[in-house]
């Protein structure tokens, strides 16, 4: 496969993710999410659509560059299984907060998604260190996203 191809494919493989977790979340924002109490810190709702969406592109980044790296299938085969672990659970946690209304078990599964992003950043910076930093911004936002989560459960409990 070329190198153009494969980074298509890495770009396009978040970025789809994300897009399909977004049609669990879309509906709800100003149905349920709306009167939800919610922390003064919270950032507006438009900001999230661009931030998610910039970091499933360094997402693709850097999971092009493990891609393309030349280091061995068995090396790479561990980062990309990290890399769907995480990735699959971003997309529940959209379901479970948003479309399920379980914020006490999105706090739970968050806090699985943090620890296995923090994996992956591990992992890829065994294959390239480039990949692994850009993925620095993602698990920075899970970590505000995590305490957003926990302080709204709070907030409603």
């Amino acid at each position: 496969m070329s190198n153009t191809l494969k980074l298509i494919t890495a770009l396009a493989i978040p970025l789809i993710i994300g897009l399909s977790g977004g049609a669990f979340t879309a509906a709800e924002i100003p149905n349920w999410y709306a009167k939800l109490n919610k922390p003064a810190w919270q950032p507006p709702n438009w900001l999230f659509g661009p931030v998610w969406t910039t970091l499933y592109v360094l997402m693709g980044i850097a999971l092009y560059l493990v891609w393309k790296s030349d280091v061995t299938q068995s090396i790479k085969q561990t980062a990309f299984i990290l890399f769907a672990v995480q990735l699959t659970l971003n997309f529940f946690w959209s379901i479970i907060f948003f479309n399920q209304h379980q914020v006490g078990w999105a706090i739970a599964e968050i806090i699985v998604l943090w620890v296995f992003i923090l994996f992956t950043i591990f992992s890829f910076s065994k294959i390239n260190n480039t990949a692994a930093w850009l993925l620095v911004p993602y698990i920075s936002w899970v970590s505000f996203a995590s305490l957003l989560n926990y302080t709204i459960w709070k907030l409603n409990s």
